[in-house]
């Protein structure tokens, strides 16, 4: 599933794609509106309170229901209750907020806005830019970040090609991939970074992510010389891709003294100011 960020006056709301369209997590349009400390709690009540809205919610009149779909959270990936575009537009009809008609029109911008997407692929990529500079990346490392972005598409459009599952098999694949690069499987990095629910990638430095770009590019490379079908012939191509990336790195760090894995992460001061203090 592509699932990503949207910020509604700097509040969070999690969204995916489904069935091509965008499908928001409930409980984090409910927070963005109410400030509520418990917005499950405000979302159950709602739906006491509210017959219509409860009917809805369980597929009564025009609007299909909300779906249970999956997404990271801090205690690890869960099903959590999302609504497509019309059933947030519903949801917000039994919410008494100031915020909700800016958040009307902010919704009716991020469902045009998939509808762009799909016409022009060009604009996501601009959006995920920009969403970047707002949590406080440098352009730098944003540069690096989106060429990382489309080798891994590249990496799983090739395997897609060569049978492999999604999944689990395309995370079996990426562990081989950064065992042989970084001595770390994914999960064992995002441990050493204290990270639980978020993206390992966005906390990387510059340099881990150009290491895990070389592991990704080199894979599809060797994958595609020797045409490996299947998973256990791309975990042979995935080991030796990962290695190409551990040898450099390796090398890199002999020569300059400087360990690439860092236990640096980015939870509470943004990348571009531990950039700026690391320059002085």
């Amino acid at each position: 599933m592509d699932t990503r960020i949207a910020l509604f006056q700097k509040k969070e709301i999690r969204k995916t794609l489904h069935r091509d369209e965008w499908w928001f997590v409930i409980v984090d349009v409910v927070a963005a509106l109410t400030d509520s400390a418990d917005p499950a709690g405000y979302f159950r009540d709602m739906r006491r309170r509210d017959a219509a809205l409860a009917d809805a919610l369980k597929g009564g009149g025009q609007i299909a229901p909300p779906l249970a779909l999956g997404f990271s959270t801090r205690g690890g990936p869960q099903k959590m209750l999302s609504w497509h575009t019309e059933g947030i537009f519903r949801l917000i009809q039994s919410i008494p907020s100031p915020k909700a008609e800016p958040f009307k029109r902010w919704l009716a911008k991020v469902g045009n806005e998939r509808v762009q997407e799909i016409e022009n692929p060009e604009l996501a990529t601009k959006r995920t830019r920009a969403l970047y500079l707002a949590k406080g990346y440098s352009e730098a490392w944003i540069e690096k970040r989106m060429r990382g972005i489309a080798v891994r598409d590249e990496l799983t459009n090739e395997w897609k090609k060569r049978g492999v599952k999604e999944h689990p098999e395309y995370a079996i694949l990426t562990a081989e991939i950064s065992k042989a690069a970084f001595g770390l499987t994914p999960a064992e990095y995002k441990a050493l970074k204290k990270l639980k629910c978020e993206n390992l990638r966005d906390h990387m430095s510059d340099l881990e992510l150009i290491f895990s770009m070389l592991g990704e590019a080199a894979t599809t490379e060797i994958a595609r010389a020797t045409d490996s079908r299947g998973l256990d012939q791309n975990q042979g191509a995935a080991r030796q891709g990962g290695t190409v990336a551990g040898h450099a790195r390796l090398d890199l760090e002999r020569k300059s003294g400087r360990k690439v894995v860092s236990p640096e992460n980015y939870l509470q001061v943004p990348e571009s100011k531990k950039r700026l203090a690391s320059d002085k």
